[in-house]
């Protein structure tokens, strides 16, 4: 270290020292005679108590030399020295942070520090560490010797140096208070603490309060009886902070016998109220500085220690699976193992429990990218006494605070969800369940002066999906809605918005009154379908089979009619239970590979309507007509304000023996069925039977085929659009009656399926990319209708509204063509073909 002191300031230190230091003069050297006036000043305690002050020299000085005072203070064997400065206003400029003793130093004017010099020797002088050099308004702290002196060097060129310059004071304190032990050989400051010798004391950095030495480890090992447990209190902490983990200075505090026993903690910059526990008779602390320039002021530590028989005993915590967290007298921590369960005791349970004890149990459940969970908290025990006229709600004595979220830091201690107390008496047997909200709760238990029974609680951690709804008893992923409980709300994915855990089944059950229907809108969805292909026209089980999302109608007898299955980007339609329905049935499905955000669905209870819904109708004993979204040609409109939806529900029945053909002529519905699917707006399509309709939405293209061939003599068109809709052209389709392999003779043929007698010649687009037939001329010409009859063909055709009537042709018998295939529905979402009996509400 020497190489940071200026051999100015040393040879001044030499000089001092032949002045000041009888039994030295031997071994120093004998100063070089100058014609300045000394200004040095020596102070020596004779023994005891004893205390004084200091100032700076007043010095003329006008022709600007150099002028050096040395101030040395020496404490008797068994002392040590405190210099404090009180004023202090040097006049030399500092550079940055040079008034916090760091070097190039100051000019002009100055003073030097020396507080761990073993002797004023001049080897010692030469080797001893550099205290910093100070300038400006700034006083540097206070100082204590490490050993038996302090040398101050005070610096000027400048003309006058008034004795105001500078005011400090100087005490000799007893140097047995830093003995805190048995001194260990060959050490600085590291001391065996043995309970046998001393019980309690002091535990103190080498030179507190003064600013601590650099370069320096000290170890205080705590040696105690078997069945003792040891406390140290630090009332005073201040070491250089160099970040959280304390990479500079530090004390590092081990739970046991030496530095390969456990770590309490290492701790650095300011603490407050750090009060530790070791786990049996054993305790190292160890207090490490680096060996840098001085260019910190801190002071150091101060503590207290007790070793004591009568700190709570840590086997109520090993006995019932929690772990003991190091450092504290009875703080536990519980971890979950998946859905476990477990008790949690007052300390010295079974027995009474031991007053003034504050323990803190910290409780967490699972929380990472698969597992979410709450903690549930059952008492079966309870008797903290609050004390004779307690005032009511009050916890005046002892209490078991609750925190719900599960605060942790020390000044939330104030912010808790319940305070609980009392024996029974006046209150309930024991208190009521607790929940946490989210996967951590924490308890603070404080016995306070009264003695009590303590309690008993049973805590479960369980699966928090944090789906809002009534959640089954038994934990499981179910929630149930209904109409009694609430007439509109919300519900979404496990977790949502954050990713939904793998390898989990939820369902979702809505339950309407008997005159009421229920409506859901999803309005975020977002499930993993890896392996979902949305160009092959294929959908349910064949499209999503990794994580989907699943509906059904529920009627009141226990079946169920499924809606579809859903996966991927593409937003389920909006959902509408049936008149006289109980309601609807949502499932989610997830496998064990990877997940996504989920959904976010809302729905409203509403009266029912009827069976046609808005609009719509029920059609038969015609063979063929038109069904169009309200109001088309125009563009469909949104529901009314304040209701959920607006439904159209077409039933179209043919004669037995018959199916239907439907063709699209014109589609335009808001929604893509890939990309993004049917929010806002669907038209669902019951054609083959068993399975889900088909959910349309979406535009069509001119050249697009969209033609369905039925598989029985019915067909169930569902138009629901949904409150968020900003409508769109909408869409128009012919339904015709069609024979399929009968053995008769088909005049005109679509798609593998003979239509009626004159569908050709009705003017309308039966079978898609449907050419105008010659027949339809020569037949007009045979029976003199001519242009007049096509003509009012046509009008009738666009008249007859919703419905169009028409009969031309004779039947002609010929041999039926082979049984053709269904044709190609269009691609579509994730409408899903489910493997469910074909059950009905």
């Amino acid at each position: 270290m020497h190489s940071n002191i200026p051999l100015s300031t040393i040879y001044i230190l030499v000089r001092a020292g032949a002045a000041t230091e009888p039994t030295a003069l031997a071994s120093l050297v004998e100063p070089t005679p100058t014609k300045f006036p000394k200004c040095d000043r020596t102070f020596v305690s004779r023994g005891g108590t004893s205390n004084g002050t200091f100032t700076a020299p007043e010095l003329h000085n006008p022709y600007n030399q150099s002028r050096q005072c040395l101030y040395t203070f020496l404490a008797a064997p068994g002392q040590r020295v405190l210099v404090e400065f009180r004023t202090f206003d040097l006049r030399g400029k500092p550079p940055d942070g040079a008034a916090l003793g760091e070097l190039p130093a100051c000019m002009h004017e100055y003073m030097d520090i020396y507080s761990e010099m073993a002797s004023l020797e001049t080897g010692e002088l030469v080797n001893s560490a550099f205290g910093g050099r100070y300038c400006g308004p700034i006083p540097p702290r206070r100082r204590v010797s490490l050993h038996r002196a302090v040398a101050l060097a005070f610096f000027t060129d400048l003309t006058y140096t008034p004795p105001t310059l500078f005011y400090g004071i100087y005490r000799f304190i007893n140097a047995t208070e830093y003995e805190v032990g048995t001194p260990v050989p060959n050490t600085l400051c590291s001391f065996v603490i043995d309970a046998s010798k001393r019980k309690q004391g002091l535990l103190l950095s080498p030179t507190y309060p003064g600013i601590y030495p650099k370069d320096i480890t000290c170890n205080f090992q705590f040696v105690g009886q078997p069945g003792q447990r040891i406390r140290l209190e630090f009332r005073d902490f201040d070491l250089f902070f160099g970040g959280p983990h304390c990479p500079f200075d530090w004390v590092r505090v081990y739970d046991g016998p030496d530095n390969t026993s456990a770590i309490i903690g290492t701790y650095c910059g300011q603490q407050r109220n750090l009060v530790l526990y070791s786990s049996d008779e054993r305790l190292l602390v160890t207090f490490f500085t680096l060996p840098r320039a001085a260019n910190t002021q801190n002071r150091g530590f101060k503590g207290i220690f007790e070793f004591s028989e009568s700190f709570v005993k840590l086997d109520f915590i090993s006995k019932h699976d929690a772990e003991h967290i190091r450092g504290s007298e009875c703080d536990q921590k519980i971890l979950s193992k998946k859905e476990s369960s477990g008790f949690v005791y007052h300390p010295n349970y079974p027995f009474p429990y031991i007053q003034k004890v504050v323990c803190r149990y910290f409780i967490y459940g699972m929380q990472d990218s698969q597992n979410l969970e709450r903690v549930r908290l059952e008492f079966q025990n309870f008797s903290i006494p609050k004390g004779e006229n307690p005032k009511p709600d009050t916890c005046p004595d002892g209490y078991l605070k609750v925190y719900l979220r599960g605060q942790e830091a020390t000044d939330s201690y104030d912010k808790h969800d319940a305070e609980l107390c009392g024996d029974g008496e006046n209150s309930p047997a024991f208190p009521p369940q607790l929940i946490s909200d989210g996967p951590r709760l924490v308890l603070v238990f404080s016995s306070g002066e009264l003695q009590g029974r303590g309690f008993k609680a049973k805590y479960t951690f369980e699966t928090e999906y944090r789906v809002p709804g009534t959640a089954a008893p038994g934990g499981e992923c179910a929630f149930t809605y209904r109409s009694e409980a609430k007439k509109r709300g919300e519900f979404n994915s496990p977790r949502y918005p954050s990713n939904y855990p793998s390898h989990t089944n939820c369902t979702y059950t809505l339950v309407a009154t008997p005159n009421e229907q229920v409506t859901v809108v999803f309005d975020h969805f977002k499930v993993r379908a890896d392996a979902w292909n949305a160009t092959a026209g294929l959908y349910g089980g064949a499209t999503c089979s990794e994580d989907w999302v699943e509906a059904w109608w529920t009627g009141r007898e226990g079946t169920r009619v499924p809606l579809g299955r859903w996966c991927g980007l593409a937003t389920p339609g909006p959902l509408q239970s049936p008149r006289g329905a109980l309601g609807l049935l949502i499932a989610l499905h997830t496998d064990y590979e990877a997940v996504a955000s989920g959904f976010k669905a809302r729905y409203v209870f509403e009266p029912a309507k009827s069976i046609f819904g808005d609009c719509g109708g029920n059609v038969s004993g015609s063979p063929w007509g038109i069904v169009s979204s309200p109001r088309y040609p125009l563009p469909y409109e949104a529901p009314a304000r304040g209701a959920a939806s607006r439904v159209c529900n077409w039933f179209i029945t043919a004669k037995p023996g018959r199916r239907l053909l439907l063709n699209f002529d014109h589609f335009a519905v808001e929604g893509h069925l890939t990309e993004r699917g049917c929010p806002a707006a669907v038209l669902r399509l019951w054609y083959e039977s068993p399975g889900p309709p088909l959910e349309l939405c979406g535009e069509k293209a001119p050249g697009d085929r969209w033609q369905y061939l039925s598989s029985s003599n019915s067909i169930r068109l569902s138009f629901i659009i949904a409150d968020k809709s900003v409508g769109a052209a909408g869409w128009r389709a012919i339904w015709t009656e069609v024979t399929v392999g009968v053995g008769e003779e088909c005049p005109e043929a679509c798609g593998g399926a003979c239509l009626p007698p004159g569908a050709l010649c009705s003017g309308l687009p039966h079978c898609a990319g449907q050419q105008k037939s010659p027949r339809c001329e020569s037949a007009h010409a045979a029976d003199g209708s001519g242009n007049g009859s096509s003509v009012w063909w046509v009008a009738g055709c666009a008249g007859g509204g919703m419905v169009t009537l028409g009969v031309c042709w004779r039947r002609r018998r010929r041999t039926p063509r082979g049984p053709p295939p269904p044709p190609r529905p269009p691609p579509r979402p994730l409408a899903a073909r489910l493997a469910v009996p074909p059950d009905t509400v």
